[in-house]
């Protein structure tokens, strides 16, 4: 996808394969550790899609 795709990525589909790099992670890991301090770049790299990051995000707010 990251080459001959132009649509937006579905939201299980692996963000990674649609040029999302590690320092970006990092940097959303950063800002989302704001609202859930317990977010960090291993959980976000263990599975890069959107379903699996609007399951950490949409948690109870600490």
């Amino acid at each position: 996808p990251l080459l001959d795709e132009t649509d937006e990525p579905l939201d299980d589909e692996n963000l990674i394969d649609y040029g999302l790099d590690s320092v970006r992670m990092m940097g959303l890991a950063a800002r989302w550790r704001k609202v859930h301090g317990d977010i960090d770049f291993v959980m976000l790299a263990k599975n890069p899609t959107i379903d699996a990051w609007w399951a950490l995000l949409s948690r109870g707010v600490e």
